[in-house]
């Protein structure tokens, strides 16, 4: 590394990117990092991203399945990898022995699929509310339950009758003897700790225009839409504490504790808008699944999040994933204890635009300086196209150019 530019020289971003660009080509496509070292800081890095005495910026871009495709060179067929056990075991499988000599690691599970260890599936905030996924475009998409405001009144006449009941309307007839069987065997049953936002979630199920609409022009049925939301998804948290016997007292080592959002189309609301429909919601989860400081609270929301930091920040989140268009000097700003995963542009590495992808880690890196917290990571998903050769590159940008002082 003697020949580094120096991060603190006058030098600017792009003579950096340029450099580690030249030396990843003058190497047969893989970027000069040293391997072992990087992986032994990153475990270091990855435990805690705001840690004082970490040694370099944490990793947050591990690869997923929709990445086996181009680097495999095969054909994209989504369906037959979510639902072919043993297809998607032998891509991962092959997909790994690369990974492991480019990168130096393992990256997707290659633990075979063992029916006899699952639960039976558990009905969702979805089936609820009435809602249906149906296969499209290569992605599962949730269908609309309700058209206009009649509609969506007389939904939530059954939703609530529905809650009176929660526990046989969730869990499947032969979900006691499965239980059983399981506990025996050490798998513990499954918590609730993660779901699609409620702008989402209401977006899907009404129509986003219909939402934004609501809110606007019928408060009062937008409002009991909304605490219909709430009242469910804090009706399957206690439904799936009580079958593990979980409590807020018994999980002081922080297991169960946390909850995770994945709200894309929260953008779509105005400040004012989210703070009635949005805010409410994720107040009521937080207080109870994150009650204390350490405990995460975490939103995804792959789009243009700006206009809602300040409303984020008196929910004091302490991870975000948002869309490439918010800054980490913005997160940082208004969430001063968050682990921010990105901002690097999606499409930016899907399309393995190698200086864009250093220039891009060196501008979040600066942003995020002492403070720290950056777990560099795409501003959104992980596409097929993403190359592992780009994410070498990634850690090699991070290893030069991402390290603190001791």
């Amino acid at each position: 590394m003697a020949n580094t530019p120096d991060l603190n020289s006058p030098k600017d971003h792009v003579d950096k990117a340029r450099w580690l660009v030249g030396e990843m080509d003058k190497r047969d496509g893989l970027a000069p990092v040293d391997v072992e070292k990087f992986w032994a800081d990153e475990a270091v890095a990855g435990r805690n991203p705001l840690g004082k005495n970490i040694p370099q910026a944490a990793l947050g871009i591990f690869m997923s399945g929709e990445c086996v495709y181009d680097e495999l060179g095969i054909a994209e067929d989504y369906w037959r990898y979510d639902h072919d056990h043993v297809w998607r075991l032998e891509l991962n499988k092959a997909y790994n022995d690369k990974a492991e000599k480019i990168v130096g690691k393992r990256l997707l599970s290659e633990t075979p699929h063992d029916p006899t260890r699952h639960y039976p599936w558990v009905k969702t905030l979805a089936d609820v509310f009435e809602a249906k996924s149906v296969w499209n475009d290569w992605s599962w998409w949730l269908q609309e339950s309700a058209h206009d405001e009649g509609e969506l009144e007389a939904l939530l006449d059954r939703v609530e009758v529905r809650l009176g009941n929660l526990r046989s309307f969730l869990l499947p007839e032969n979900w006691d003897a499965e239980k059983a069987r399981l506990t025996a065997l050490g798998v513990k049953s499954p918590l609730y700790r993660s779901q699609r936002g409620p702008c989402t979630f209401a977006c899907s199920i009404f129509g986003a225009e219909n939402t934004l609409m609501l809110c606007l022009d019928n408060r009062a049925l937008a409002e009991r839409f909304r605490d219909t939301i709430c009242r469910a998804m804090l009706g399957i948290g206690q439904v799936l504490d009580a079958e593990r016997g979980w409590t807020v007292e018994n999980s002081k080592d922080g297991n169960g504790r946390g909850f995770w959002f994945f709200d894309d189309n929260s953008c779509l609301f105005n400040p004012e808008m989210y703070e009635f429909f949005g805010f409410p919601i994720l107040r009521a989860i937080f207080d109870r699944y994150a009650p204390d400081p350490g405990n995460t609270r975490f939103q995804h929301s792959d789009s243009a999040m700006g206009h809602l930091l300040p409303l984020l920040s008196r929910l004091e989140m302490t991870g975000t994933n948002f869309g490439p268009t918010v800054t980490v000097s913005e997160i940082r700003k208004h969430l001063p204890r968050a682990v921010i995963e990105g901002q690097l542009a999606p499409f930016t590495f899907s399309r393995n635009e190698h200086e864009r992808i250093v220039l891009e880690f060196l501008r979040d890196f600066e942003q995020a300086g002492e403070k720290r917290g950056l777990k560099f990571a795409t501003a959104g998903s992980i596409n097929n196209g993403s190359r592992l050769t780009s994410l070498r590159l990634v850690m090699a940008a991070i290893q030069h150019f991402g390290r603190y002082e001791a």
